[in-house]
């Protein structure tokens, strides 16, 4: 997701250290090649089907990003007559509409199939009526490569994925057929695609300036392995002749000689990443260490090293809820700790860590961020970000029917604070708290909305941290202990049902889930005002 966040921005109270800044910028030279990158974008983890501890295949996503859409809705399984065609949307504007486009930019049209299928639908779609789901991650690229003469963007090609695709082949497939004809018109993005058997990373980038089509390439994670996407392209060497793990466009290679990226009589072999990006960013390379050690730290992989391994066997099998502490890490007790500086005595003399110490500073604290040990000026970037739209942990089951076996756990706002929804993937609504939005993304504040349910309890506690984190666990631990302890005896009847006839089933999980939405939104109103008061003259 897009979130770059201009320097002018980063800079505004130091105006002196901007102007000096600027200058220098202006005298560099316009090259060939210059990067653009996504730093405190979205992060995206992938898990193979025996990598699981149950056997789903899974993907994820935290939608980072100061602004946008706030809520979500059901798509429904549609048909469509003969000729019928859809239109596409531009850019920006699927951050802030609202979903009956009203005000969205329009850049052409599409011919429909006979049929589309329903999808949960976010900012993007997380998954679809037969389980396929998709997550993503901004990285940028050469920004010579994007081109203003295609029509579709990213948000709108996971739109048409899921609604036209029930595996992650297909998928890339369709990508690949749809962005030659008909043009990309976005930055470089990393889309992380699963079915009920396994899981891709698709990274794709503009043609360049003025043409229509798109370049990208494609690999598989092995089963039995997990890999990220923080905002950095990962894929390097491609071995095409391995279909079974690679895919890439016809232009691959011919596009990076072309212009330059690439000389294939140079002596070193073509590696995407490079190519077409880079590996710059300590911002997306901190995290996919971070990713990956916890999840194979035997490996002992250098926490400053440039590339890592596309993906790893995990040292033990890995569930939602090893996911969603993954999505809620901040570092803590490692060297890149951003607070543990914060220090104060207590009341035995020993120096111990504040309870006012806490990660989710903001840029205009930068002193503070250096003083703690930070990288460069703005600090660790670390995997939950306080400025989190929402969050999604899919699980993909293929010995389950799609309406019982697909599930996305969603909860909204920052990832160390939020409380996930279990929302089957065949569900036909959701309630009102969780669909309510309002011009530029976010809805005015209210208490009808669930959105701002979760803020207002990550922004009270990130003021007392150290104290406020163990009352949101209290709340927040126990309703996930519930969901888990109970999906079996849940998931038993859904299937019970479905053997009598499937709509029963699909009813009984729609109410199964709004309930729990509902549950989660009420809790979380009655914990902000519980904070307020409790710690009410200690902020």
């Amino acid at each position: 997701m897009r979130t770059f966040m201009s320097l002018r921005g980063r800079y505004k109270a130091r105006p002196a250290a901007l102007a000096v800044f600027c200058v220098l910028l202006s005298a560099l030279p316009v090259r060939a090649g210059t990067v653009r990158e996504y730093p405190e974008g979205c992060t995206t983890v992938t898990v193979g089907r025996l990598a699981s501890t149950d056997g789903s295949v899974m993907t994820s996503h935290t939608c980072d990003g100061h602004d946008g859409r706030t809520w979500l809705d059901i798509v429904p399984h549609r048909k469509h007559s003969r000729g019928a065609w859809t239109p596409v949307y531009g850019n920006s504007d699927f951050m802030t509409a609202p979903f009956d486009t009203a005000g969205m930019r329009y850049t052409g049209s599409l011919p429909l199939p006979a049929e589309t299928f329903g999808y949960i639908y976010a900012i993007y779609p997380p998954m679809n009526e037969h389980q396929l789901a998709i997550g993503e991650s901004t990285f940028g690229g050469k920004e010579e490569l994007k081109s203003d003469q295609g029509i579709i963007n990213c948000y709108e090609l996971t739109r048409i994925m899921a609604a036209r695709c029930k595996t992650a082949r297909e998928a890339i497939k369709l990508a690949g057929e749809l962005l030659e004809k008909y043009g990309y018109n976005d930055e470089g993005e990393c889309l992380t695609i699963a079915d009920k058997k396994e899981v891709w990373h698709l990274e794709i980038v503009g043609p360049g300036q003025g043409k229509v089509g798109a370049i990208w390439a494609a690999r598989r994670v092995p089963d039995d392995h997990v890999s990220v996407n923080a905002n950095g392209s990962r894929i390097r060497q491609l071995d095409l002749k391995n279909k079974d793990f690679f895919m890439a466009s016809r232009n691959v290679f011919s596009a990076a000689e072309e212009m330059g990226y690439w000389d294939p009589r140079g002596g070193r072999p073509f590696e995407f990443c490079y190519a077409y990006a880079s590996r710059k960013s300590m911002w997306a390379r901190r995290r996919e260490w971070r990713v990956l050690d916890l999840m194979a730290p035997s490996l002992e992989l250098d926490p400053n090293g440039e590339n890592f391994p596309f993906s790893v066997k995990p040292e033990k099998k890995v569930s939602v809820a090893d996911m969603q502490r993954l999505f809620a890490d901040t570092y803590e007790d490692t060297d890149y700790d951003m607070t543990k500086f914060m220090l104060i005595t207590d009341e035995e003399g020993k120096r111990v860590k504040s309870p006012y110490a806490n990660p989710f500073m903001n840029y205009d604290q930068m002193p503070l961020w250096k003083i703690n040990g930070g990288l460069g000026l703005y600090g660790e970037r670390t995997i939950a970000r306080y400025y989190c739209i929402y969050v999604f942990i899919t699980q993909s089951r293929d010995w389950l029917p799609d309406p019982v076996g697909g599930i996305v756990w969603l909860g909204w706002d920052n990832p160390a604070m939020t409380c996930y929804a279990p929302l089957y993937c065949g569900i036909t609504r959701v309630p009102d708290c969780y669909r309510m939005g309002g011009k530029g993304g976010r809805p005015a504040y209210s208490r009808e909305s669930a959105w701002w349910g979760v803020n207002r309890v990550s922004t009270i506690a990130a003021h007392r941290w150290g104290d406020m984190r163990h009352d949101v666990a209290a709340v927040r631990d126990p309703i996930h202990e519930t969901l888990f302890a109970e999906q079996k005896r849940i998931e038993d009847e859904a299937l019970r049902l479905f053997s009598e006839d499937p709509r029963k089933a699909v009813d009984y999980l729609t109410k199964y889930s709004n309930d729990w939405c509902t549950t989660i939104d009420r809790a979380y109103w009655k914990l902000g005002d519980d904070l307020w008061t409790k710690y009410d003259e200690k902020f």
